[in-house]
């Protein structure tokens, strides 16, 4: 099968790029276009080893302006993971960003697919849709997005569904939950803590720290996400992609001591804007529509992604 994949230098892009080309059927076009919080010479070491493959093709563009039709000639699926990433960074000026690649292109990409024989349209949406709630987040919530990041991404689930009802066009909606692990951007929470606590520096923690998360280890996130590929009976569906634990902030910064064997130095600083204090998912309909179980455990997580970023910075560590 022929599959473009947005985004796909980026964290979770890269990942996905890899298991799909696991399938010797699967040929793979890359697209990603270099933008957000993470630089570019890191996005281009994730998917170093996948440029000598002879099933991935990288195209630099930007999905804005890029010629779509060419791009999706013979194209079967598209994952689109592209997007501008970060609750914190959505407000105020930035903002326009993030309704340029988090919308716009989005209509922009499902435009140029309303006339082509798709298998398969995966959306890549977020937990951040479903704002300030208690308890496991079903699917059937209807989302109350705390930040203009959750609006720009929960409008882009709503043109899949118009674009599904008017074209169907066959879009699945998968909202990932706090997704961690080897390449997670620079800017997400574990990264900067695993660096700060190797390097010797003080953790800066937004909040009191109790705050918690479904956290979803990313080989977890990426079963999820090709299943969406393969299974039946997913097409115009939207399912919860979380992870096997759920944990508050000061309980993995006290998880990254013990496997560092590092004292960690806090500093709490007022809570960020467009946060919730707690997500959980409810992996019911994933389980029966992609026989989802993620297996991956906290501690066994963070010590993949220590031994990535111990990798990825050893000339700063003391």
């Amino acid at each position: 099968m022929n599959i473009l994949v947005t985004g796909a230098a980026g964290f979770i892009g890269s990942h996905l790029c890899e298991k799909l080309l696991e399938n010797d059927q699967h040929q793979v076009i890359g697209v990603d276009g270099f933008i957000g919080p993470t630089p570019a010479p890191l996005k281009m070491k994730n998917i170093a080893h996948l440029q000598s493959h002879p099933r991935f093709t990288l195209v630099e563009t930007d999905l804005l302006t890029a010629d779509l039709p060419a791009l999706l000639k013979d194209v079967e699926a598209v994952y689109h993971l592209a997007g501008m990433p970060g609750v914190r960074t959505s407000w105020g000026t930035d903002f326009a960003d993030y309704a340029v690649h988090n919308i716009s292109v989005t209509q922009r990409l499902l435009e140029a697919c309303k006339d082509l024989p798709l298998k398969r349209f995966i959306y890549a949406s977020t937990s951040s849709v479903y704002g300030e709630r208690s308890g496991p987040l079903s699917e059937t919530l209807e989302p109350v997005p705390l930040s203009p990041y959750g609006i720009t991404k929960l409008t882009g689930e709503h043109l899949c569904r118009v674009y599904f009802r008017e074209f169907a066009v066959p879009v699945v909606i998968l909202r990932y939950f706090t997704v961690y692990g080897p390449r997670q951007r620079p800017d997400m929470s574990f990264h900067r803590f695993i660096r700060q606590l190797l390097a010797g520096q003080p953790l800066t923690v937004f909040g009191d720290g109790t705050q918690s998360r479904d956290f979803t280890y990313i080989s977890d996130c990426i079963d999820g996400t090709a299943a969406a590929l393969e299974r039946d009976h997913v097409i115009g569906e939207t399912i919860n992609i979380g992870g096997k634990e759920r944990a508050s902030v000061n309980d993995v910064i006290h998880l990254l001591e013990v496997l560092t064997g590092r004292k960690a130095t806090i500093h709490y600083t007022s809570a960020a804007r467009g946060e919730p204090k707690q997500t959980w998912a409810d992996l019911t309909k994933a389980e029966q529509l992609l026989a989802y179980e993620p297996t991956i455990t906290l501690i066994d997580g963070l010590q993949k992604e220590i031994e990535y970023i111990r990798s990825l910075y050893k000339g700063e560590q003391p």
